[in-house]
């Protein structure tokens, strides 16, 4: 593992902190203590931490864990309404290590209107541009499609989460020519022609039809990395809410081979986050 790296994507959940009224589950306690005792295993100090969707707009869990982190260690993604946003809690939420907004168009179950998320993401861009926030989308791999041609001209930076969400169940090629998974030929063209577009290596036992072997993980990793490594980070989406006690171990390996393969290490795990996130 290379020293100074980071884990672009992972979670603090309690029951302690109140459930948005559309909470698809009920969390366990996964504390920082808990995610830093991972963090250990895999030899990793540096975490950005996302705001999960069962917490709605309310980033206490997230924003409590930051303070006791702090900025240097860790950063934040967070969840609000573009249109009920104070500057001043921007402002806050910046010093103590955030650098994003979370949008979430894949487990809330409502139709995806091309226009409506065009707009959407137009209200969020012009918000956290003054910041040099991401705007990280969790979204289907086939619904790129419909925004690529908005991406490039908003002016912050992108980060598309878990490989794209590719429903690998349709890839008629499986597992070989990553190239054939619906929609990524979006994604690999949006990446090579846009210079504000970041994906997260991430979540592989979410989509993979060989969970063990990560035989289409791996064809689309190295597609994503032969097309635009200094724009991969690597991310262990710790705890793998509702795959608990899931072993990751394998996949951080197979991770640092692929990366490896493709002389890309320090990018992946370190050098791509530290830009991505702002990190000194």
């Amino acid at each position: 593992m290379p020293v100074g790296a980071w884990d672009s994507h992972m979670h603090v959940t309690s029951p302690d902190y109140p459930l948005a009224k559309s909470a698809a589950y009920k969390p366990s306690l996964h504390s920082l203590d808990h995610a830093m005792a991972f963090e250990k295993t895999i030899g990793i100090d540096n975490i950005v931490l996302v705001q999960p969707s069962i917490y709605g707009n309310d980033n206490s869990c997230l924003l409590d864990a930051l303070k006791e982190i702090g900025p240097t260690r860790g950063r934040g993604v967070v969840s609000f309404d573009p249109d009920d946003i104070a500057s001043d809690t921007l402002q806050q939420w910046h010093r103590l290590g955030v650098r994003g907004v979370r949008l979430n168009f894949k487990s809330t179950n409502e139709p995806f209107d091309p226009d409506a998320v065009k707009q959407t993401l137009r209200k969020y861009a012009a918000v956290v541009k003054p910041l040099d926030w991401v705007i990280e989308l969790f979204i289907d791999l086939e619904q790129l499609r419909f925004i690529t041609d908005i991406i490039p001209e908003l002016g912050v930076k992108f980060c598309v989460a878990h490989f794209g969400a590719p429903d690998m169940k349709r890839w008629t090629s499986y597992p070989s020519d990553a190239s054939n998974v619906p929609g990524m030929q979006h994604l690999t063209t949006l990446l090579s022609q846009a210079d504000n577009l970041w994906v997260k290596i991430s979540a592989h036992y979410r989509y993979d039809l060989s969970i063990d072997k990560m035989a289409g993980s791996e064809a689309i990793a190295k597609l994503l990395l032969d097309t635009a490594k200094d724009k991969m980070v690597f991310a262990s989406d710790w705890p793998h809410t509702r795959f608990e006690g899931l072993d990751v171990k394998p996949f951080v390996s197979k991770c640092l081979d692929w990366s490896e393969e493709f002389d890309a290490k320090d990018l992946v795990f370190r050098d791509n986050a530290k830009r991505l996130w702002d990190c000194a």
